[in-house]
């Protein structure tokens, strides 16, 4: 067992303090000096994603005393894309992953623990605890909690997200929504993440594809008998890792995170999983660009499976198939398979129990759905620093769209466009200043795509923004995530005007502003809103510390790694130029 750092001198002024405290709380005298591991978790009633956290904690303490270490239970925030996005549109989704990484810090650093299991369910705590994993880099595994019971897998009408679907397209047409209350009340038929292959799943996935969660356990059934040996399993792994010294930049490497960018583009996951690479690579010390790791493998990464919303499969399916570690097992030859795992082996030898591919709900190498990326990450002049589409499994739509701009400065004033007849067919919707810092926060644009299928638009308009969109969104030409974003000094999508000529370019991976460079350079710079409403609180902190999403959207720079300073990386964008 190496040196713990949780012991402090036992006579010291801290280490007497600490002995008075814990003795005060039923600690015998023999555990004090035994490893301490944090157990983080995002606990709350806000939201079933959550609701059965504080079982999983109340298990693994026990599982922790079993096995000779002494567990502190922490928490943190814990947003919910579905309940903590009514608030000022939405802003604090993003930022809170990173207020979880900081609530891990100053407890776990604040009092020295020497290692950490993290309950991992809504979208963005799986991202915040890699990250926090990552930046303090103490022994951690990361524990998938899980995904709901939902209608659909009960032969019922609908889930959470197809509900989230419909009151969005009926808010726009008009038409009856007598029914929703009722498909909501069947939804949800029990704890855990939504039931689709949207963030929360992907990010459950990416952990294990790092190496940073036991083998098999993505996804799983929140309350399953699979999940509750998980749960054993990541806390056997836990031990291992204190009694090795095995630390999470040993785990995440350029390595894993190619790994993790192939398991993505294999199952056609959230486009919300390059952001959280991006920053847990940033957060681990790494000099690689996520960004460009998408847009490359994504040319030879087959797509092995077409989950809902993807796809037909229900995620019960995907599971019962093999899941993540199926699909890993098939990608083998195309990974790394000496990355390391938390549970002390290689990938390839966690991998090797995994069950093979079925042919039908998991496909292999040679015979996938397809070989066109469900992910496309875009460059070009209008995005120097890329840009991102989501595309469903098989992709049959069109490659290519060129229009001319329209410009909207919120998510509410686009949707009126489609009613009021500002927005036509054949135009490219662009819905800017709602980037990272331009919102601050990042706005939601989700509401104005339904709102496009709602009145049959969805492949006649384009969209381009500097906003994200949910995970849910695989249709159309939706380009989101456009960097740097319009309150980026000097940045393209700043000085697009309404007329401008834009070309998304799928096949060639390219996002074009079709205007004379020295025109652009003629126009004024870009001015934000005057009455943006961001409370005057953390969103304030935020838009002052975030830095680009080159970056991963993380809250300091780097100066000596991948990220600079947000003024920097608007200075060193290519100069604009024209593509034909």
């Amino acid at each position: 067992m190496p040196t713990l750092r949780s012991n402090l001198p036992p006579t010291s002024a801290l280490g007497i303090a600490r002995r008075a405290q814990w003795r005060s709380l039923g600690i015998a005298t023999a555990d004090l000096t035994k490893p301490k591991v944090a157990i983080v978790n995002t606990s709350s009633e806000l939201a079933a994603c959550y609701a059965h956290l504080d079982d999983i904690a109340d298990a693994l303490k026990g599982h922790l005393r079993e096995l000779g270490v002494l567990p502190f239970e922490i928490r943190t925030t814990a947003p919910s894309d579905f309940v903590t996005s009514a608030g000022r549109a939405g802003r604090y989704i993003l930022p809170s992953r990173d207020l979880i990484v900081n609530d891990i810090e100053a407890a776990v650093e604040g009092a020295k623990l020497d290692a950490m299991i993290c309950l991992s369910s809504c979208d963005k705590t799986t991202p915040a605890h890699l990250m926090a994993a990552g930046r303090l880099n103490i022994p951690t595994v990361v524990v998938a909690c899980g995904y709901q019971h939902s209608g659909l897998a009960e032969g019922r009408e609908a889930d959470v997200e197809e509900v989230f679907l419909l009151a969005a397209m009926a808010a726009v047409t008009g038409e009856p929504t007598d029914d929703l209350e009722e498909l909501a009340d069947d939804a949800i038929l029990g704890p855990g993440v939504c039931a689709g292959l949207a963030t929360a799943n992907s990010m459950h996935i990416v952990a294990e594809a790092l190496g940073m969660a036991v083998t098999g356990s993505a996804p799983v059934r929140a309350n399953s008998e699979r999940m509750w040996q998980s749960v054993r399993r990541s806390a056997e792994a836990l031990v291992g890792l204190i009694e090795r010294d095995l630390r999470p930049r040993e785990i995440i490497t350029d390595a894993s995170v190619r790994n993790a960018v192939r398991a993505m583009l294999a199952v056609g996951g959230s486009i919300n999983t390059i952001k959280h690479l991006q920053a847990i690579a940033v957060e681990s010390g790494l000099d690689i660009d996520v960004w460009e790791e998408f847009r490359t493998l994504g040319r030879s990464t087959p797509l092995l499976a077409s989950v809902r919303p993807n796809g037909p499969w229900l995620t019960e399916q995907f599971e019962d198939a093999g899941g993540g570690a199926t699909v890993l097992r098939e990608l083998l030859p195309l990974l790394d398979g000496s990355s390391l795992t938390v549970e002390g082996s290689t990938l390839a030898h966690s991998l090797a129990a995994a069950r093979p591919a079925d042919g039908e709900i998991i496909r292999t190498v040679e015979d996938p759905f397809g070989t066109d990326p469900a992910i496309a990450v875009l460059r070009g002049s209008l995005a120097p620093s890329g840009a991102v589409a989501k595309r469903p499994v098989p992709d049959s739509g069109p490659r290519r769209f060129t229009g001319p701009a329209r410009i909207f400065t919120s998510r509410e004033d686009a949707i009126a466009a489609i009613s009021d007849g500002r927005l036509r067919p054949g135009d490219v919707a662009v819905i800017r200043g709602i980037g990272v810092s331009g919102a601050p926060g990042m706005g939601l644009t989700s509401a104005f795509i339904f709102a496009l299928h709602a009145r049959g638009l969805a492949h006649s308009v384009a969209l381009v923004t500097d906003g994200q969109f949910s995970g849910l969104v695989n249709q159309g030409m939706t380009v989101g995530e456009v960097s740097p974003e319009a309150a980026t000094a000097g940045a393209p999508l700043g000085l697009v005007q309404d007329d401008d000529l834009i070309d998304i370019d799928l096949a060639d991976g390219r996002l074009d502003l079709l205007v004379d460079p020295a025109e652009l350079a003629a126009r004024p710079p870009y001015v934000p809103l005057p009455d943006r409403d961001s409370g005057g609180g953390m969103l304030d902190q935020y838009e002052q510390l975030v830095q680009p999403l080159g970056c991963g959207a993380v809250l300091c720079a780097r100066p000596n790694g991948p990220c600079q300073p947000a003024a920097e990386v608007a200075a060193s964008t290519p100069e604009h130029t024209e593509h034909a």
